[in-house]
């Protein structure tokens, strides 16, 4: 929380300096530019702290998406001056572009304009990503809308909600799995717009398991949004639906939750007697379809160790924008997409919704369609 306050403000001092120095205005145009810049970034911090619930509903909007939005706004304005600053080292840059110039000024405004145009009308864009996977474990084939990361809440409303259960109704679906963050952080918009009601819509039985923000919009309160909704949670527990074994697991967020082993040797149909390893360990019994929903993608060895056919995670929105896509390449052992280890597949979504502000810079917003044949 420290870095992600303190990069930010040194960020902003850096940005304001450059703006300084760039805009030919008096010192009372540019001051009111840097405040500006500065007080949007901080309006971040009333949705950090739950000050927007106190807010006309209108009012928190507004504050919600102009705080988040500011985070993405000044990373680029900041590796754009950054880009300029080392192009002056080396003398491809001319000092006289950085000082006085309405016209670079100007131009810099047009840029991040048209960016941030193409980026939210890339986010409003959904992604369809399909999947087929042959099994000799189901009698019949089946269809399967999985998504992630719905974040419904301040700035995902209703409206975008609605928009997004058609999407999942005209794929004409036999199940919907969902790997947590359905909600995005404060129940008080779900709860004034009755976003369950939604939910309710779905013409197919709707499983899913916890995300990380469930817990901070407060767990009971997650809960009872999804039995409001229909939605079968699945924490640290299974379900049986036809050939398919659906796996939900809490969240790591919750230190207590059980190890896949621990899930696994709980349900009994999962596993046979001859399923006993010499370590003590319990594989499944090999009869059904095992899908394991886990939110976030840490140690994906452990569904190839459990013989599971199948992982959904999402958590990591892929970066949302560039280059953040490159750090979470570097910190997940599969940050994005299809992935495969020993007989076990794994896919892990970009997500269908977002965090903060609706921008998708070299990342995609999805949902995938799975049939299982």
């Amino acid at each position: 929380m420290l870095a992600f306050t303190l990069l930010p403000l040194l960020a902003i001092a850096y940005i304001s300096w450059h703006i300084w120095c760039m805009l030919p205005l008096s010192w009372i145009w540019k001051s009111l530019v840097i405040v500006l810049l500065a007080g949007s970034f901080l309006l971040m911090f009333a949705g950090i702290w739950r000050s927007t619930d106190k807010m006309p509903m209108p009012l928190a909007v507004g504050v919600y998406e102009i705080g988040t939005s500011s985070i993405f706004i000044l990373l680029y304005l900041f590796m754009l001056f950054l880009v300029l600053d080392l192009g002056r080292l080396v003398h491809i840059v001319p000092r006289t572009l950085l000082y006085n110039n309405g016209w670079m000024a100007t131009g810099i405004t047009v840029f991040m304009t048209v960016l941030f145009l193409y980026g939210y009308l890339n986010y409003r864009h959904k992604h369809r990503e399909e999947i087929s996977i042959p099994s000799e474990k189901v009698t019949k084939p089946m269809k399967l809308v999985m998504i992630s990361d719905m974040h419904i809440g301040y700035h995902n409303r209703r409206e975008e909600l609605h928009r997004w259960v058609d999407m999942i109704n005209a794929e004409h679906p036999d199940l919907v799995l969902i790997a947590g963050d359905i909600i995005d952080g404060s129940m008080r918009p779900l709860k004034e717009e009755k976003m369950h009601e939604e939910f309710q819509r779905i013409k197919a039985p709707v499983y899913a398991c916890l995300g990380n923000h469930e817990y901070y919009s407060g767990e009971p309160d997650a809960q009872q949004f999804y039995r409001d909704a229909g939605i079968h949670l699945l924490q640290d527990s299974v379900a049986d639906v036809g050939d398919l074994c659906i796996i939900g697991r809490d969240d790591r967020t919750n230190p207590h939750r059980k190890s896949l082993g621990k899930i696994i040797k709980d349900h009994s149909s999962l596993i046979s007697h001859s399923s006993a390893q010499p370590s003590g360990r319990f594989a499944p019994s090999g009869q059904r379809f095992l899908i394991l929903l886990d939110h976030q993608p840490y140690h994906l060895e452990q569904a190839e160790r459990y013989h599971i056919d199948f992982q959904f995670s999402g958590h990591t929105h892929h970066g949302q924008v560039w280059p953040i896509s490159w750090i979470t390449e570097s910190i997940y052992e599969c940050a994005f997409g299809a992935y495969k280890k020993g007989h076990t597949d794994y896919y892990i979504s970009s997500g269908l919704g977002i965090w903060g502000g609706k921008f998708r810079i070299g990342t995609r917003s999805e949902y995938v369609v799975v049939t299982i044949r």
